[in-house]
């Protein structure tokens, strides 16, 4: 695998090393060892898939309340997503920057997703798999969540969505304030 390192510190898109041949290719998607070498968690002791039957929905952008943080490794096993991560990190010199990349069964690469990170994708394609591994078990009671179009962050989607939940519709815009009093 090669661990390239975004703009945000400490989120990686990891390019898969595919070892071609008549059949197709081999590649390894996890390493644990390569993992902790680049100095990012190797527990992930959840997994989760999500199944996006039309192009253009949206989920995001969710993130857990302090004290709790949960890091991600997201990879999109059929289909394609734009994947869009946010720094929420206090004293970060990345905070409540964002950036996106394109994750597609094609391409192979994953995202890894810091603790303290808001994430959230738009699909490019219809029937899109999300495969999700997740560095603490799911908490319902710190799940929160901003508008996928939150001026405060500027976020360029490829698109607007065609299909939203009722949730990720109906966040408030984001007030940094009661955000600092949550930390």
């Amino acid at each position: 695998m090669q661990f390239i390192e975004s703009e945000l510190p400490g989120a990686y898109v990891i390019e898969l090393e595919r070892h071609l041949d008549e059949r197709g290719f081999f590649a390894r998607s996890y390493c644990e060892r390569e993992f902790r070498e680049h100095g990012l968690p190797d527990r992930f002791p959840q997994c989760n898939l999500s199944r996006n039957n039309k192009c253009g929905t949206l989920r995001g952008m969710h993130f857990d309340a302090p004290p709790s943080a949960e890091c991600k490794l997201v990879r999109c096993v059929s289909g394609a997503v734009y994947d869009v991560i946010l720094d929420l990190r206090p004293g970060s010199s990345t905070r409540f920057r964002w950036t996106g990349v394109q994750l597609s069964a094609e391409n192979g690469r994953a995202l890894f997703v810091p603790a303290g990170f808001a994430h959230g994708f738009l699909t490019l394609t219809d029937a899109s798999d999300v495969f999700y591994h997740m560095g603490d078990f799911f908490k319902p009671e710190t799940a929160r969540g901003f508008r996928w179009d939150d001026p405060y962050f500027g976020i360029t989607w490829p698109s607007a969505p065609v299909v939203i939940s009722e949730r990720d519709a109906g966040y408030s815009d984001f007030d940094p304030g009661l955000f600092e009093a949550e930390r």
